[in-house]
This record gives C-alpha cells, structure tokens and sequence, in this order.
C-alpha cells in the first residue's frame, strides 16, 4: 500500500507518522511489513485505509494546490472525506474509526453474519426479495448500492444464503459472498452505532470547510450536529452510493479524485456516468497527471 508514494512524498510519511503517534502504535510497519493477519483485522484496516486516503489527497494538494468543490466516501471513506474536510482531526478520526472497526465486528458474533455482492440485478428486484426473506430473527437487506447492477447484501448467516439463491433465480448474472462475518450497514450493528455515538462525544467536530455528501440520505452537508447524526445512523444504515455519485454530477462535477489504494470508486463511477473524469491516485505518476488538470 503507497510504496512509490511514501518513497517520493514527505507528506506521506508525516501523515503516517500523525496517525500513528494517535494510535500507540507504528502503523507504516504494520502496513508494509505486517504480519498480515493484524492487518486483516478491521480495527487496524480502517485506519491504515483512512491514513492512506488522507496522505494521497494531501499528495495531491501538494501538486496542484486547488479544493475540491465537495468530498464524499464510500462507508469507511466518509471519515477520510471528513479529514479532508476539516471538520474531524487526522488523530481523532484514526482513533474513531479503530474504535468503528472494533465495534462493528463485535456488534454480531463471529459466524452469524454474512455479506454477498449481487451483479446484474435491478435495485427494485433485490430490495423486494430481501423483504420476502427478512423476519425477526433472520434479517438480510441491500447494504451497498455501489452503481446500477452491483449491490452489496447483508444480515444473518442463513438469510443472506437463502435471498442469494433467489437471486440467482431472478436473473442475477453473480452473486459472490464476500470474506467477512460481520454484516455491515445492517440493523444488527445497531450495538456499534451506540458506540460511536458515546465515541463522538469525546472528540471535537468541527463544521466542515467544504461539503461533505452523507452516505445515508446522499445530501452534502457541512453543519458537525448534521455529521455527526449521519455518521453514527451509517454504521448501521445502507451506503446510498450510486445517488451519492448522481449528487455529484447534478451539482455540476465532472472530474474526480480516487483517493485510496485501489480503483474500487474509480470502476463504480464509470458504471454510474461512463462520461465522468476520473482519475485514482495510487502512485506519483497518476498523482503528477491528475494536477496537470488545473494548468
């Protein structure tokens, strides 16, 4: 993760220096170095991926110096994009989201959540049979509405696997499980928002400098009472990505920045708005070419 960056950017060593003196402990050598099974873990991914978003947009500041007119991520990006922000300290939101990652694989035991990822159905033909398979005891919903044709499913164990077999049926070109326990975005994590919500009373959250859009209702927002609702109701409501994304655009935005490890948003947008400008910010070489935008 961010090898070339770190090596040619100063601001992403301090970045990771920053979050690691937050959290007590080095975690560029648990990034680089491991052990793996550590780093799997969410309580140590959710700030490794959260220090790595930041320290790739600071790259990017760095090179071509303009704000972006908003901010938006996907689950666990929302705190990057709040960092970016200003309204949530790099210190503080490392912390936050470790305490998140803590708290939302412990909010359902180990075995008894399941999440899929459904490609090639409308989001009408998944939302209707989950509800044909949700009762009291065993739930399953749509958690991720990453773009039209792919959304991520969530709940109990046995759930998931009966709505995923439905699917199938129903014309779904693929329905893949996904290598987690814990089902995100559901009302089972209903425990880890009532974490969050104690965790935010013991840090400071600012109004936010630019707008930040809500995975919740897809809204931009820049009031810290407004943040802070949304963030503690998403733990445990779904990501509403595509209508973010259809935020963006009717608000006039044609070029964005991925800034993470990976392409994940990057393929997403495409599938959303073929036309869009994207461009993921992994390496200095991609870094170099998204700032020559502005010239």
């Amino acid at each position: 993760m961010l090898g070339a960056a770190h090596e040619a950017y100063s601001v992403v060593r301090d970045t990771f220096e920053e979050s690691s003196e937050a959290l007590g402990y080095d975690l560029w050598k648990l990034v680089s170095e491991g052990p793996e099974e550590q780093l799997t873990l969410t309580e140590f991914t959710q700030p490794a991926i959260l220090t790595a978003s930041v320290a790739l947009y600071r790259c990017w500041q760095a090179e071509q110096g303009a704000l972006p007119e908003f901010v938006a991520g996907h689950s666990l990006g929302e705190y990057s994009a709040l960092v970016v922000a200003e309204s949530l300290s790099l210190a503080d939101g490392s912390r936050l989201v470790q305490t998140r990652g803590r708290a939302m694989q412990s909010a359902v035991p180990a075995g008894e959540g399941a999440m899929a990822a459904v490609l090639g159905l409308s989001d009408a033909v998944i939302d209707e049979i989950c509800v044909t398979h949700c009762d009291d005891d065993a739930y399953v919903g749509a958690v991720n509405y990453n773009s039209p044709g792919q959304v991520v499913i969530a709940g109990h164990a046995k759930a998931v696997n009966a709505a995923s077999e439905f699917m199938k049926e129903a014309g779904a070109r693929r329905v893949l499980p996904l290598p987690v326990s814990a089902p995100f975005h559901t009302p089972l994590m209903q425990p880890a928002a009532a974490v969050m919500a104690e965790a935010f009373q013991t840090i400071q959250l600012n109004d936010a400098k630019i707008p930040v859009i809500s995975n919740v209702n897809a809204q931009p927002h820049r009031k810290a009472v407004d943040i802070r609702r949304l963030l503690v109701r998403q733990v445990a409501e779904p990501v509403m990505w595509t209508q973010c994304v259809i935020t963006l655009l009717q608000a006039g935005c044609g070029r964005f920045v991925e800034c993470g490890p990976g392409k994940v948003l990057t393929g997403l947008l495409k599938r959303i708005d073929k036309e869009a400008v994207c461009a993921a910010l992994e390496d200095p070489e991609a870094l170099r070419a998204a700032a020559k935008w502005n010239e």
